[in-house]
């Protein structure tokens, strides 16, 4: 087996302003196994709701630049008037060093910073944009700048968790635990269900196979018990591409 350096991981977003400009290509170039030594272990398309947006920036919940950053990555700032072009590429890397070895070829999170300090990473392309109140006064910024990547293992496991199922990534490259679920668990206007209601929509199934984080999870949501992690973030993934306007 691979040592378990192997096994690290990290979670990429593509962001609507680098798709919107066209960098995908580019980025992916900068990714490559050549420049990393990293591997994919997974690549999806996603079309980014209200609920993933929100689990996804849970961390900047009630701060002032807070309902731009769910515009960004919703597309809805980069395609306000074309819904069909809204989407973000996400991507698991794989192998020794992971996070380390992206953050640094994505470079600072602030453009800005980035262009000074490591003018030839990705971020390097990014920019600055002023948020405005009502009244035109600036009172803030928000940093469109290209990419996400993983800050931290722990970022990475929470992340990786958030935009992709066990199902996404080949077997033999999951770097977390995984369970069989064996009750059928139910979403409705942001409650769980244990039976089907009309408009309800499965979360799992009795034979799907989940991480077993988020198996515990329903569980104690299911006895109102005290959960590590939250329906938002268990529905998010297993609800993906299937939010609309």
């Amino acid at each position: 087996m691979p040592h378990r350096k192997e096994f690290e991981q990290t979670l990429v977003l593509i962001k609507p302003d680098a798709l919107k400009n066209s960098l995908t290509g580019y980025v992916l170039s900068q990714l490559s196994e050549f420049h990393t030594g990293l591997r994919f272990a997974g690549s999806k398309i996603v079309y980014v709701g209200q609920m993933l947006a929100e689990e996804h920036y849970a961390e900047h919940r009630g701060k002032v630049f807070f309902p731009s950053l769910l515009e960004y990555i919703m597309g809805q700032l980069h395609y306000p008037d074309e819904p069909w072009k809204r989407r973000v590429i996400a991507l698991v890397y794989q192998g020794v060093d992971a996070v380390k070895k992206i953050r640094n070829i994505c470079g600072p999170t602030n453009p800005h910073i980035a262009r000074e300090k490591n003018p030839g990473c990705i971020r390097a392309l990014g920019t600055l944009v002023p948020l405005k109140d009502a009244a035109g006064n600036i009172i803030g910024e928000r940093m469109d700048n290209l990419i996400h990547a993983s800050a931290t293992n722990e970022d990475a496991e929470r992340e990786i968790k958030l935009w992709f199922a066990p199902t996404d990534i080949p077997p033999f490259m999951r770097a977390y635990p995984t369970e069989i679920n064996q009750a059928h668990y139910y979403f409705k206007d942001g409650s769980l269900l244990l039976r089907h209601e009309p408009e309800s929509m499965c979360l799992l199934a009795p034979g799907d196979i989940a991480w077993k984080t988020d198996i515990d999870t329903l569980r104690s949501l299911e006895k109102g018990s005290e959960t590590v992690g939250s329906l938002g973030s268990v529905a998010a993934k297993y609800l993906m591409n299937t939010e609309k306007e």
